[in-house]
């Protein structure tokens, strides 16, 4: 274990043995680091907060914070982190809330550029992509291998499905289904993100699949009852199609249309 002498850690704090702890950062009660993590300089970690393994935060990021929700009393509540995380500087991460499950949760192999906001109560999955000065306001869900661009705001209770993508500087007030681009203020869909699709393997006739998908909602005029039995026949043939119909049904704020 290495810390550096300016360090503070409470004495309630679980550190595995490889721990690396940097200049100034301070470490609270109830906190508890997995092997292989690194914090860098000027990092406030407060509990109860448990993060895996080989997680990696730098400067100036605040992680386990109480939230900002004022209906907050104090309640205990938690941040949980999965393993293989990146939070750049500035980030901010706080606890949930009693008003939902009394956890915000972050899983694994995500990247955080500067100065993310990760409001109470969101729960982000594992391989997301959040870009500079992105904000998430509480109670959002983001699926697996979501893509945010830099500046996008996510209104609170909206849910991002596996495989989206915002453009820079979206504000999205809606859900957004699973593989579909959306961009704009306030976002509006603009097709598959078949690029993304293809570069994390997905075969030809599953993007086929996908934008005949997108067409069924979109582009025929079926409300979204309508769209969703007509995806779960298509995803007879395309699994693909489970996770797009899933994510619709989902929705309680409404697709962004």
């Amino acid at each position: 274990m290495r810390i550096h002498p300016t360090a503070l850690i409470d004495p309630s704090a679980v550190l595995a043995d490889d721990v690396e702890i940097g200049p100034y950062s301070i470490i609270g009660a109830d906190v508890d680091i997995g092997k292989g993590s690194k914090i860098e300089s000027h990092v406030v970690i407060k509990g109860p907060t448990r993060m895996g393994a080989n997680n990696h935060i730098f400067q100036f990021s605040s992680v386990g914070e109480a939230c900002q929700d004022l209906k907050y009393q104090g309640e205990p509540t938690r941040l949980e982190m999965g393993d293989n995380n990146i939070i750049r500087e500035g980030c901010t991460l706080h606890r949930g809330t009693v008003q939902d499950d009394g956890i915000t949760r972050l899983g694994s192999h995500n990247l955080l550029m500067a100065n993310v906001h990760i409001a109470h109560d969101c729960i982000v999955g594992d391989h997301v992509i959040i870009a500079n000065n992105a904000a998430l306001a509480g109670h959002v869900h983001i699926g697996d291998f979501a893509i945010l661009g830099g500046f996008t705001a996510v209104h609170q209770f909206c849910h991002l499905g596996a495989h989206c993508m915002t453009g820079a500087g979206s504000v999205v007030l809606k859900d957004i289904p699973a593989y579909v681009m959306a961009n704009g203020n306030s976002v509006a869909p603009h097709g598959m993100n078949t690029e993304g699709l293809r570069r994390r393997g997905f075969s030809e006739a599953a993007i086929r699949g996908l934008r005949l998908a997108y067409k069924v909602i979109y582009r025929q005029g079926n409300t979204l009852e309508e769209a969703i039995t007509q995806l779960q026949t298509l995803a007879l043939e395309i699994n693909e199609i489970d996770v797009l119909v899933a994510s619709l049904q989902a929705s309680t704020r409404g697709i962004i249309r």
